[in-house]
């Protein structure tokens, strides 16, 4: 298996047990995210995904507004997310965002640009990977959002090695 920043090779990635290795792929490399794949790494997670969810159900994190948690530069997040737009017209093969879900809500970790530029396009949904810490929240993010999993590939067992 090849990785690549797409939502195709993220597929591919979970239907092999192994959507774990694909985020951390993802993070170190075309999502310029080391500091949250080391975050990720600390203890076992579980993966869902790609899971293709409304968008409605998720709020960015980050951007240039005031009390976002991710405070970003007005240019340059203008500038990325209108070259996202263009390039969205065209690609359908994005990467899903990352979430996680915990106390009966998501936070968008990492796709927050994607995000914007989905939501300017009139995008309602797209594919997220939902990751969770604690094992009751797997329950409660089954029992609320199990629908959307029907297509997913199955996570991994997080006993497995």
């Amino acid at each position: 298996m090849t990785y690549r920043r797409t939502l195709s090779s993220a597929i591919e990635y979970a239907r092999a047990g192994k959507l774990e290795d694909w985020v951390h792929a993802f993070l170190l490399s075309d999502g310029n995210n080391r500091a949250f794949s080391d975050g990720l790494k600390l203890i076992p997670r579980t993966f869902y995904g790609p899971v293709r969810m409304p968008l409605r159900l998720f709020a960015r994190g980050g951007g240039p507004e005031e009390g976002m948690k991710w405070r970003m530069d007005l240019v340059s997040w203008e500038r990325r997310v209108e070259e996202l737009v263009r390039v969205m017209r065209t690609e359908q093969d994005m990467p899903p965002l990352i979430v996680r879900y915990a106390d009966g809500g998501f936070e968008l970790n990492d796709g927050n640009h994607r995000f914007e530029a989905l939501t300017r396009l009139g995008e309602q949904e797209h594919f997220f990977i939902v990751w969770i810490t604690e094992p009751e929240e797997c329950e409660a993010f089954i029992a609320k959002y199990g629908a959307y999993l029907q297509a997913a590939p199955p996570p991994p067992d997080r006993d497995k090695p």
